[in-house]
């Protein structure tokens, strides 16, 4: 174990709790229990806080509570990290980085416009491609949680109640917030990302940036805008799949508009639909629900953007598959929240070496743990998103 714990433990004394070997059998044992025979638990902490050795189970002492109960937290916030998908990740790619330098994400164009033709016995044009790149960078995210030595002695499992809940809320809330950035700021819609126009890193002009509400009308101009955008060729870029990014204030006026299976037009042309001087509405189709638009409720936005309009500023984004406007990138081997405990930093003056985590730290006699998640966002290609800023 000590061997273990010097090759992972860092420089605040911290160690994954992945990364120790755990006993699968000791820890169903713990399981059992932990959740079925509570006083078996007291006079364990009991055995531990007077440090004398106890059995809480078979095969199981005291000094393995802090590792198994740390594996269990760690399991219970996992399992549901990954049943769980976040609202912000079907418009929002992913992606992997190394380390946690600053990395380009390239856009190559050339080479995928109309092909030209060829004359017998003519040459192949060839015709040179062009690069460009964004930033990305991911950093680290995380807090520690820290069982004092009078919350052992008065209520040790109480301490720890619904930890892994509570570390995987923290996280999820880390990760939304930071990928909302990606394309909203305190003044509104990111200014790297929109603008009446905004310049690309292939040197092209865009505009995404405009200031009508959300109704089924403006919903349908801002489709049209986004489908009249071409990229550095010239060449139309592909919206099939959309989704609709709006704040909770938005929320059933989206909902409307994308359920409604009729709209009220005007006739203006003076037919027969006319009396003169007042026109009568037309129902006709809405044809929004069969275009398959995705909404997305944010619940970050009106936090962010602060400008004043956060409650009626809403977005469109094109599926991240035919582009990508903004992504989401993780440290490689790390993708996933990791939760640490911490190493004794108490050292046995008769036989010296590290002791137990169960011990507590030099300090307070506390046993501490952390979550830990490393992620960062960025901006992309500003033709595949649109903004819609109204008071």
């Amino acid at each position: 174990m000590a061997e273990v714990m010097e090759r992972y433990t860092d420089e605040q004394g911290m160690i994954p709790v992945r990364s120790v070997r755990i006993n699968e059998a000791k820890l169903a044992r713990f399981t059992d229990v932990l959740t079925n025979e509570p006083g078996r638990i007291d006079l364990a902490l009991h055995a531990m806080r007077e440090g004398y050795p106890f059995a809480i189970a078979e095969g199981i002492s005291t000094g393995d509570f802090p590792t198994l109960f740390g594996a269990l937290v760690d399991r219970e916030m996992m399992a549901a990290y990954r049943a769980s998908i976040p609202d912000w990740r079907p418009y929002i790619k992913t992606g992997t980085v190394p380390n946690f330098v600053q990395h380009e994400l390239h856009k190559v164009t050339g080479n995928d416009s109309i092909l030209p033709l060829v004359a017998e016995n003519g040459p192949y044009l060839e015709t040179p491609s062009v690069t460009g790149h964004y930033h990305r960078q991911v950093f680290k995210y995380g807090r520690m949680f820290r069982i004092s030595f009078e919350a052992t002695v008065n209520d040790f499992l109480g301490a720890f109640d619904g930890m892994g809940n509570k570390f995987l809320t923290a996280v999820q809330r880390t990760e939304a917030r930071n990928a909302a950035l990606t394309f909203v700021a305190a003044a509104g819609p990111s200014v790297a990302l929109y603008g009446a126009p905004i310049a690309d890193v292939d040197g092209q002009n865009v505009t995404n940036l405009g200031v009508l509400g959300l109704s089924i009308t403006n919903l349908e101009a801002t489709l049209r805008l986004m489908s009249e955008q071409t990229d550095a060729n010239g060449e139309p870029i592909s919206v099939a799949g959309v989704h609709l990014v709006v704040p909770p204030a938005l929320e059933m006026t989206a909902r409307a508009i994308l359920t409604s299976a009729f709209v009220q037009q005007v006739d203006t042309t003076g037919g027969a639909n006319a009396v003169a001087p007042v026109y009568l509405p037309l129902p006709t189709s809405n044809v929004l629900p069969q275009l398959g638009l995705q909404l997305h409720v944010n619940r970050e936005l009106p936090r962010i953007d602060v400008s004043g309009n956060g409650n009626g500023t809403w977005y469109v984004f094109a599926d991240y598959n035919e582009g990508v406007a903004a992504q989401m990138d993780f440290l490689r081997g790390h993708e996933t929240p990791e939760v640490c405990m911490k190493v004794s930093d108490k050292v046995s003056i008769g036989g010296g070496g590290l002791i137990g985590p169960a011990e507590g730290d030099f300090a307070a006699d506390g046993i501490a743990y952390r979550v830990r998640c490393i992620n960062g966002g960025c901006h992309a290609d500003p033709r595949f998103t649109y903004a819609q800023v109204h008071a």
